[in-house]
């Protein structure tokens, strides 16, 4: 265990080295912030509780999705681009030599990174929403920590879709297409544009069950204390369940992937 901590901490360190990149990031969520909090503010004074929601909430749930945008990667930009190029360039079988499961690396390396973007660009843009606008925070402390928990499970859970995705490689010539459309997915069905209690009928239904909605959705509603007793028990274990799902997933498709690697001039 001693060595995924130090890979995390390697991947936390990495992106910790690019402060003006991180700089330019709250600045961006910030702003996009705003212009969604102002949208926002219009939609739902023409319809007020929209999805449940009152305009305090709905506004909260516009600053925790951009506090969480890079933290679980809604829109993508975790590490399957560099997983994919291993894997074309042949550099993954030295990958594949290491005394380390390639599968726990990556998510370890990938840990870092939700942490140190959860810190460098979640914190800022939250404060700032919740200096200019009335949102509804929750001052119970045992609520930040369910909030906290159920965060990580919903990197975990981005993170095993993004696995599978990055291992498309080993079958793909080009897999940026396909990289696209999980980011595509990830902004619609995580609730990034708009929550997903917002969608009718079936759709609603069906977009809320989906592994997406494990990312900003489920952790939203969690800060915002939808979610009480056996309620929040039954969250965490939808998000606890798919995250198994996604894993196992990854786990199947790495060992039909490098059971026969083949690399160029070798």
């Amino acid at each position: 265990m001693r060595l995924y901590a130090a890979v995390a901490l390697s991947g936390f360190r990495r992106y910790a080295t690019y402060r003006v990149a991180t700089a330019a990031g709250v600045f961006t969520n910030t702003v996009f912030g705003f212009i969604v909090a102002y949208t926002y503010i219009a939609l739902w004074n023409a319809r007020p509780h929209l999805g449940g929601y009152d305009r305090a909430q709905a506004l909260t749930f516009v600053w925790i999705s951009q506090a969480l945008l890079a933290a679980s990667a809604l829109m993508g930009g975790g590490f399957e681009d560099e997983l994919q190029e291993r894997i074309r360039s042949g550099d993954v079988a030295v990958d594949l030599y290491r005394p380390a499961d390639l599968q726990l690396w990556w998510l370890a390396n990938d840990l870092g990174r939700a942490c140190f973007q959860l810190l460098g660009r979640g914190v800022v843009p939250l404060a700032v929403g919740a200096l200019a606008f009335e949102l509804a925070l929750p001052a119970d402390p045992l609520t930040w920590l369910a909030f906290l928990l159920s965060v990580l499970l919903g990197v975990l859970v981005g993170f095993g879709m993004r696995y599978v995705v990055g291992l498309a490689a080993f079958w793909l010539l080009d897999g940026a297409g396909l990289t696209l459309l999980s980011s595509l997915l990830g902004t619609f069905l995580s609730g990034m544009l708009l929550p997903l209690t917002v969608f009718p009928g079936a759709f609603g239904d069906v977009a809320r069950l989906l592994p997406w909605s494990a990312l900003l959705q489920v952790p939203a509603d969690v800060l915002l204390g939808r979610y009480h007793g056996v309620g929040l028990i039954r969250a965490l274990v939808f998000q606890t369940g798919w995250a198994v799902v996604v894993l196992g997933l990854g786990r199947m498709v790495q060992a039909v992937a490098t059971r026969k690697v083949v690399v160029q001039g070798g």
